[in-house]
């Protein structure tokens, strides 16, 4: 078999080669760059390694600014987060990127049986499983958990009724609604469930590699095309393909798209042989349909073509008696996953949760619980509630807006109040880190190895945390070049 190739992305040389040297003797292959940069400018598609170990604190371009760029060009990838330090914040940006784990680097962690080498063994072992509903959003029977809200009664009942015909489907609701799981409960119920389900998202892929993508190509057919490509309408023969964010794709696609739905065959790129397919197309979209008819951004042909069957799945904050259950799913699946002690929720956080609008829905309450689990630390959580939800990072003419109001906003209104606090607290624990290094420090007579050694973290990362909290030597008339 192939040896798994995991990519190490980290500045500090010498953990580097100790990394990768550990590695090898595990039986992996590895590709080490120093970089953030340079590893995104080799990643693509074909190219990807089974996983990613990314440094958090790098030059330039940091660990989780990578992480989201990454995730840009491969949605799929997995990607483990190394820190020599463990603050929330950090954790919180890196999980709601997309990392599938963090870990604090140390002498231990690097062991094959330590919290390294287990979570490798875990992301590596969840990849080569077969693909199932758990993989994704959650699993179908978490859907129909009781209560269920009337909405999803009714989407359920149309499922039931929909799934052993092979007509088309469009499903249709916001972004993190559970569409694709709607999308295997039908392929799962169909007389095609033993057969494969593959998805697509449209919105993934630049036109000209989404054509390749769904319909294949012959080697030579275009620049770059080394080799034959099987396209996923071939992929899915005899099982279900479903086409997410349809809206995306470029209208010279969907007349494509419309003759194959009609012919029931494909031609790969480069080639004239037709071959036949039996495929049951699923199509999803977040974007209002009509709107989309009406300024010509998606053809009515292969509107009508798609839309047999159409399925609403409406939002979560429309279902709220369905928070609470998908919350204790969740729970139990990422104590498990993360091996994290099981944790009481209070009151006043049930509260917060059913109350919360939940902008990002069943997504969005996912990658929350998420966190809770993996930062055992209620109060972060709720203080993310209080607050509400972010504004998005696109659009910097509403933080203009509200910067220069922010004392007013703080007296007035919760939500202010509650980012106040949260940024009250960051402090106060920055306060705290601060002392606790100037007395280690002072104890250790400034020589920061032997400081570092005590405080349990590496000589980098002390002098990151010295740079973070403002401290020098020369900041108390202390100096001593040669202590280090």
């Amino acid at each position: 078999m192939t040896p798994e190739r995991i990519a190490v992305v980290d500045d500090d040389r010498d953990y580097s080669a100790v990394l990768e040297q550990a590695l090898r003797g595990h039986g992996y292959e590895v590709v080490v760059y120093d970089s953030g940069g340079a590893f995104l400018t080799d990643l693509s598609a074909s190219t990807a390694p089974d996983l990613v170990l990314l440094d958090v604190a790098m030059p330039g371009l940091d660990g989780v600014g990578t992480l989201k760029r990454a995730k840009e060009t491969c949605p799929e990838l997995a990607v483990i987060m190394l820190s020599g330090q463990q603050p929330a914040s950090i954790i919180v940006n890196a999980v709601r990127a997309g990392a599938a784990d963090y870990i604090v680097k140390s002498a231990a962690s690097l062991a094959e049986t330590g919290p390294l080498g287990a979570a490798i063994r875990r992301v590596l072992e969840q990849r080569a499983q077969p693909v199932e509903p758990a993989d994704r959003e959650l699993q179908p029977n978490a859907l129909r958990a009781a209560p269920v809200s009337p909405a999803m009664l009714s989407v359920q009942s149309l499922v039931e009724r929909v799934a052993d015909s092979d007509v088309p489907i469009l499903i249709t609701g916001e972004s993190g609604v559970g569409k694709e799981v709607v999308a295997r409960e039908i392929h799962r119920r169909s007389n095609r469930r033993l057969k494969a389900f593959v998805k697509v998202n449209c919105a993934a892929l630049p036109s000209e590699l989404l054509e390749s993508e769904l319909f294949g190509h012959e080697r030579g057919a275009f620049t770059g095309a080394h080799l034959h490509r099987t396209g996923k309408f071939e992929f899915a023969d005899g099982g279900t393909l479903m086409l997410d964010e349809i809206a995306e794709m470029p209208s010279m696609l969907q007349a494509k798209l419309l003759h194959v739905l009609q012919d029931r065959a494909v031609t790969r790129l480069g080639s004239n042989r037709v071959v036949p397919i039996d495929v049951r197309v699923i199509a999803a979209t977040n974007r209002p349909i009509a709107d989309l008819l009406a300024t010509g951004e998606f053809r009515p042909d292969l509107y009508y073509r798609l839309q047999v069957i159409q399925i609403h799945v409406p939002a979560l904050r429309e279902r709220r008696e369905e928070i609470m259950p998908f919350v204790e799913f969740f729970l139990a699946r990422f104590t498990a996953q993360y091996h994290r002690r099981p944790m009481p929720l209070s009151d006043e956080l049930k509260r917060a949760l059913v109350e919360y609008p939940w902008p990002g829905n069943v997504r969005e309450l996912e990658n929350l619980v998420k966190r809770l689990v993996i930062l055992q630390d209620e109060s972060l959580v709720l203080s993310e509630l209080r607050a509400g939800p972010e504004e998005p990072v696109s659009e910097p003419r509403a933080a203009a807006t509200h910067a220069p109001a922010a004392s007013a906003a703080t007296n007035n209104h919760p939500e202010a109040e509650a980012r106040s606090l949260l940024e009250l607290a960051k402090r106060a624990a920055l306060a705290a880190e601060r002392t606790a290094i100037e007395r280690t420090l002072i104890a250790q007579r400034w020589n920061r190895r032997k400081a570092a050694r005590q405080l349990g973290v590496s000589y980098k990362t002390l002098l990151n945390k010295m740079k973070e909290c403002g401290i020098s030597d020369a900041s108390t008339g202390e100096h001593d070049p040669i202590r280090d």
